[in-house]
């Protein structure tokens, strides 16, 4: 068993509940951003808004010890390894929103979720971490779910139309981006080599988002009608998207230097629950059986994942 699961056997655990609960938040209130301000602008304010947020936590990791800690190692791999995940969740971010435009927001999050599979082929590929026989069944199951969620509300199971609509063409794309950016920040933060996962995190967060405020905001500003104007006049839903986006960014890096990125991220899709409990309640959305029967294997599948750790644990006790 890896020195990192069994220093970090638990704490991840709730460390990625939170990602996943603030990051509801964060797509509840962009949500509404996008019909406001559009897609890109929207996606600038997760980054653009959350990055103060990301400063002042980063500053207090180092102020608030009565031993600061040593500044870590800036290396080239580890500014390679940053710069992709942050392009690819630049590309992620606005990928879910258009997808979140085409059907209600609880499947348009799930969609995302076809994440898993690639987040595991691409980290047994360049970083070594090879899941275990029911983490893959448990992949399977949850893959199984998205596309249950990739049919519109009257599916036809045998209409190629249905198989490739917008929704399910936005959601896989999102998914990949996803996972290419998730490699991208668990290698930034093993390449890194913080004295803890919180500086790790910290230090992640704030490369990140500084790369993708400069691009995604220069882009905006010169390719769009009103430029990043409206983006300060709607001040207020975007400083509540922006905090909980950095709160979510700062918790899943952190975890991502504590547990490899396909264990992270399954545990993550406990974000459909949340977002499924967000239709229901806040936005009064209603779901037909298929959609049901796909987020209940998704659940299914975080279940599987989360049991396969438990007895990995147990077994190096």
């Amino acid at each position: 068993m890896s020195e990192s699961l069994v220093s970090w056997m638990w704490l991840w655990v709730p460390i990625t509940l939170f990602a996943a609960l603030a990051q509801t938040v964060r797509n509840t209130a962009q949500r509404s951003l996008t019909q406001q301000l559009g897609t890109l602008p929207a996606t600038l304010v997760r980054f653009l808004y959350g990055l103060p947020f990301a400063a002042v936590f980063l500053l207090l990791l180092y102020v608030l010890p009565a031993q600061p800690p040593a500044l870590p190692h800036f290396s080239a791999a580890y500014l390679a390894w940053i710069t992709l995940g942050a392009v690819f969740q630049v590309a992620a971010t606005a990928a879910l929103l258009l997808a979140m435009k085409e059907r209600n927001f609880a499947v348009a999050v799930t969609l995302s979720k076809t994440e898993i599979l690639q987040v595991a082929l691409f980290g047994a590929v360049f970083l070594h971490e090879l899941p275990t026989a029911l983490a893959l069944a448990a992949m399977v199951i949850a893959t199984v779910g998205v596309l249950l969620l990739s049919l519109p509300p009257r599916g036809q199971l045998l209409s190629l139309q249905a198989w490739f609509s917008k929704s399910a063409l936005y959601g896989l794309v999102c998914g990949a981006c996803f996972a290419v950016a998730v490699i991208g920040f668990r290698g930034g933060a093993l390449a890194l080599q913080a004295q803890t996962p919180w500086l790790s995190g910290a230090w992640g967060v704030l490369v990140a988002q500084t790369l993708q405020s400069m691009v995604l905001g220069a882009w905006v500003a010169f390719k769009t009608p009103q430029g990043i104007r409206p983006i300060f006049r709607a001040w207020r839903i975007s400083l509540l998207a922006g905090s909980m986006g950095a709160a979510a960014s700062l918790a899943w890096f952190t975890a991502y230097a504590m547990q490899s990125a396909a264990a992270v991220r399954t545990l993550g899709m406990v974000e459909v629950v949340f977002s499924y409990l967000v239709s229901r309640r806040m936005l009064s959305e209603q779901f037909n059986r298929a959609e049901l029967l796909g987020m209940a294997l998704m659940v299914l599948g975080m279940a599987l994942m989360v049991l396969g750790l438990v007895l990995i644990c147990l077994q190096g006790v």
